[in-house]
């Protein structure tokens, strides 16, 4: 691995990756090559996930198809550099900010979302001018490997790279020494990757996750908040980083939401949801386990059946949940639905509060007031106003977390600059040469304070 990370970095320093053209041509090529891929792909997300055609496509690939676009359409102005303002202590002179790559990025990737949150980041890295090493998660094991054989057909490994593996490959790359890592995963995980690279002063991009609150008022359409509220839950298995975790539901009109919800997903997954082609199944048997431990002992209002042998937990809706409730501890990621009522708006504040900052926050309201309160109350990585999910989708604003949910964000501009360095060159005049700020001093300190405030 050393010596792969040695052949890398000389291949960086030969500047080929600086230039606008060789970006461009491997976007490109990227985009090539998974359109070469695209069904191996969808079929490698079905083993895996169990993942419907339409769901892998949409969140998996038709995504890094619009992010390769929107990275071809605005490089080149990105790329640029810029004149900065200069100072009247340096007149004359003219500032430059360059846009230079940092050099080599580690890309560690999760199992939900295997192959866009593998890719997502690479596109940036190469429109930003890095080589960069991908590293799939273990627990998707098809999908990663297909990104691998991808990769390896279209690119020199000694540009980019893809490792498989577990644990015992993730040591050894968080050993080596890269210029930026950016990690999607746990918090537990994360801490650990920001240790490894504090050893070489390296920066850091984490996309963790949080357990992303969702209110429902009295003042909300039930009939479109249900709709939307049960295909954001329920997508890829309850097993998204910004999925709705627990919702906290005006008492008035909880049971009527309850209701519109179980209706919704009758009508998106059928009578046996389990058995449905759109639904997907867990990960594996360690977070199925977890999972159905989660609601042993809750009121079950909707679901709770389960296939051990296909990994399947049907869409369950828990009622009367205390916070004190298992599965209110941490993080569900998974399909299951915690309903806890409150009376007044405060005493779901109180609640939100308990936990750290989420990486989401959603709010289903016609209430203009609250709409502003809940912005402005809470620190979160982002959110929706009656929807969910969509927020991430947008390649002209970024994505990222906050405190415990992460720090640093991606997509379009973000990205490319997360993974850019600017450089500012001043660029002085012979012409003027003021003796003003060389020694001796003498009584010039009060002739300073007169020009230079």
């Amino acid at each position: 691995m050393k010596e792969q990370m040695d052949k890398m970095r000389e291949y960086f320093n030969t500047g080929v990756t600086y230039d606008y053209t060789f970006r461009m041509e491997k976007l490109k090529l990227l985009r090539t090559a998974i359109n070469k891929y695209e069904q191996d792909i969808i079929d490698a997300l079905k083993v895996d996930m169990d993942r419907c055609e339409a769901e892998a496509y949409l969140f998996e690939i038709y995504s890094i198809y619009e992010e390769i676009k929107y990275m071809l359409k605005h490089l080149k102005s990105w790329m640029k550099p810029k004149k900065i303002k200069g100072h009247i202590f340096t007149f004359p002179s003219k500032y430059v900010n360059y846009k230079e790559p940092l050099g080599l990025v580690l890309i560690m990737s999760p199992w939900n979302y295997p192959f866009q949150l593998s890719i997502d980041p690479l596109v940036a890295s190469i429109a930003a001018g890095n080589c960069s090493v991908v590293k799939p998660s273990r627990y998707s094991p098809t999908v990663s490997a297909v990104i691998r054989k991808m990769l390896e057909e279209f690119f020199d490994p000694a540009y980019i790279t893809t490792y498989e593996g577990g644990a015992d490959v993730n040591t050894q790359l968080l050993e080596q020494k890269f210029d930026h890592i950016f990690f999607t995963g746990s918090s537990n995980v994360g801490k650990v990757v920001m240790k490894a690279a504090a050893a070489h002063l390296t920066p850091v991009t984490l996309e963790l996750g949080g357990k992303n609150p969702y209110i429902v008022d009295a003042s909300a359409n039930l009939e479109v908040s249900a709709r939307r509220i049960t295909w954001a839950k329920w997508v890829n298995c309850g097993q998204t980083c910004i999925a709705p975790d627990y919702i906290l539901v005006e008492a008035s009109v909880k049971d009527a939401f309850i209701e519109k919800v179980k209706e919704n997903i009758g009508l998106m997954y059928g009578d046996s949801p389990i058995d449905s082609p759109d639904y997907g199944k867990i990960i594996n048997q360690k977070h199925f386990d977890r999972l159905t431990a989660l609601y042993k002992d809750a009121t079950i209002v909707q679901g709770g059946n389960t296939d051990k042998g296909r990994l399947k937990i049907a869409p369950t809706i828990l009622d009367n949940v205390k916070v004190t409730d298992p599965i209110m501890e941490g993080e569900i990621f998974g399909p299951i639905m915690p309903v806890i009522a409150y009376n007044n708006i405060e005493e779901a504040y109180e609640l939100i509060k308990r936990y750290p900052k989420s990486l989401a926050v959603y709010l289903f309201s016609t209430n203009k007031a609250l709409q502003k309160e809940i912005v402005t109350r809470f620190s979160f990585g982002g959110g929706c106003i009656n929807d969910l999910l969509l927020h991430a989708g947008n390649f002209n604003a970024h994505f990222g977390g906050v405190g415990e949910s992460g720090m640093g964000g991606y997509h379009g501009k973000k990205g490319f600059d997360m993974l850019t360095h600017e450089k500012i060159v001043m660029k002085k005049s012979y012409a003027l040469d003021f003796s003003l700020r060389y020694p001796p001093y003498k009584d010039r300190a009060s002739i300073m304070r007169k020009f230079l405030r």
